[in-house]
């Protein structure tokens, strides 16, 4: 090992500087050697120890001789590959229920995965209607709600007339409940009757039954019948004695007073107004009777709205007319603008992004082909397209103001965001919703079930083929 330092040492000199004078001394310092050597002879003394040092210079020190030089050989450590990210791997967290709904997606949790929401029957979707699993491992958009915002359907007993009791002025009259349904979960809360209970006691008259029936979410829908009651028309026949002056009539005793016509006075017989119809009590122009004018949807009635058959055989006022309805669109309120149609005319509003909603344009294209059927109806169309400040709202030809439209929407609960409609029935309550354009013979046939009072329906069997 001493001559392999030494070696080693001569070498490093050698490299330095060819002429270095090297010297070996014994670690006791005993014997002493020196002398210059020539680079020729360093040369040769390392020529002569290189077969004496080479098993030591390689073996075990990590170094190798290779042709006339040596070279070192470090062994490299295979680095770990750097882990690359799968995409197919990424996780968004699982989606929360929500009430009254469900969601289905198209790859549960994963990157990309859509999640479609949808509501149970009778409830409506409001948010985002679908979420997708973005690659920061979070769900686009915002959790939707369902909501209960359609009034239970609620059907009333049919109006009846009844004869007072003989020797009375009133009648007992009987019905049944109203048949009550909620839209959504069924449950309906309270039921509120405005009016005499069954089996009351009527005076002679007409009188007006009206039941509301109130969800769980506080929707409200109502409707009426009416209780008619006719007194007992006497009138006495038996033998007639003549008289040098008059003529006297006296009743049998035995005999029962028939049910004629002997003895009435009757007014001549009134004819409808134009745009119109009556309707009226008894026979119609009997000696007390009452005929109430009505006008046709889109009129207006102008003057007094009955009259009386006196016994002077003459009506009392003058006819009144039926005008074309005035629609005042320079209020302050929606609730202004609404109490115009009050007991009058039923509303359509009609919602939609953009006037190039396709479902938009599908739904005015056949409400424009049913305006016979509208009309007949009493069914009135407010259009509200748009987004703020292009926003359009118009009732036929006359134009809404920002501010009205911007409350019709927040009354009747409207979102601008997709296509969606409302029926408005002539008490103010919203009585229908649809998310979809809808055939006017849908519309047609759920007003004549549920929103036509029994005048309403009765004119509607004289004027069936009207539209067609």
């Amino acid at each position: 090992m001493k001559l392999d330092h030494m070696l080693f040492s001569f070498v490093l000199a050698a490299d330095a500087c060819s002429c270095s004078l090297l010297g070996f001394q014994q670690k006791d310092g005993s014997l002493r050697m020196a002398g210059q050597l020539t680079q020729g002879g360093a040369l040769s003394l390392l020529l002569f120890l290189m077969p004496a040092v080479t098993p030591t210079w390689y073996t075990g020190s990590g170094y190798s001789p290779e042709e006339s030089y040596n070279e070192v050989y470090a062994e490299e450590v295979p680095a770990t590959p750097a882990r690359t990210l799968d995409y197919r791997e990424m996780r968004c967290h699982a989606l929360p229920f929500i009430t009254s709904g469900s969601y289905t997606c198209t790859n549960g949790v994963l990157l990309d995965s859509r999640c479609d929401y949808s509501c149970a029957s009778g409830y409506h979707l409001e948010g985002d209607r679908s979420r997708i699993c973005m690659d920061d491992g979070r769900w686009s958009g915002g959790e939707p709600v369902c909501v209960d915002i359609d009034p239970p359907k609620i059907r009333c007993p049919h109006s009846r007339e009844k004869m007072a009791e003989p020797e009375k002025l009133t009648a007992r009259v009987y019905w049944d409940p109203p048949l009550v349904k909620d839209s959504a979960d069924g449950t309906i809360t309270r039921v509120t009757l405005r009016g005499p209970e069954p089996g009351s006691h009527f005076p002679e008259g007409e009188h007006v039954i009206r039941y509301t029936a109130y969800d769980r979410a506080y929707n409200r829908a109502s409707c009426k019948f009416i209780v008619k009651v006719q007194g007992q028309k006497k009138v006495f026949t038996g033998h007639t004695i003549q008289h040098s002056c008059s003529a006297l009539t006296f009743r049998n005793p035995r005999q029962p007073p028939p049910l004629d016509n002997i003895g009435l006075r009757r007014c001549p017989v009134l004819k409808p107004p134009q745009h119109g119809y009556l309707t009226c009590t008894s026979a119609g122009d009997n000696y007390g009777a009452t005929c109430e004018y009505h006008c046709d949807g889109g009129y207006e009635r102008q003057g007094t709205p009955s009259r009386v058959c006196q016994s002077s055989r003459q009506w009392s006022g003058s006819p009144p007319v039926c005008t074309p309805m005035k629609i005042n669109v320079n209020v302050n309120s929606a609730a202004g603008l609404l109490d115009q149609f009050y007991e009058k005319q039923r509303l359509l509003i009609v919602s939609a992004p953009d006037p190039s909603n396709r479902y938009y344009k599908m739904q005015i294209s056949m409400l424009q082909q049913s305006t016979c059927g509208l009309d007949l109806r009493h069914v009135t169309i407010i259009e509200l397209v748009g987004q703020p400040p292009q926003e359009v709202g118009r009732i036929r030809e006359q134009q809404l103001s920002a501010s009205i439209i911007e409350e019709l929407r927040q009354f009747q609960r409207l979102t601008r965001s997709y296509f969606n409609m409302v029926l408005i029935d002539k008490q103010g309550i919203d009585r229908e919703r649809y998310m979809e354009p809808v055939t006017p013979e849908e519309i047609f046939t759920f007003i004549d079930d549920y929103l036509l009072s029994n005048e309403e329906l009765a004119r509607r069997r004289e004027q069936r083929d009207i539209c067609e």
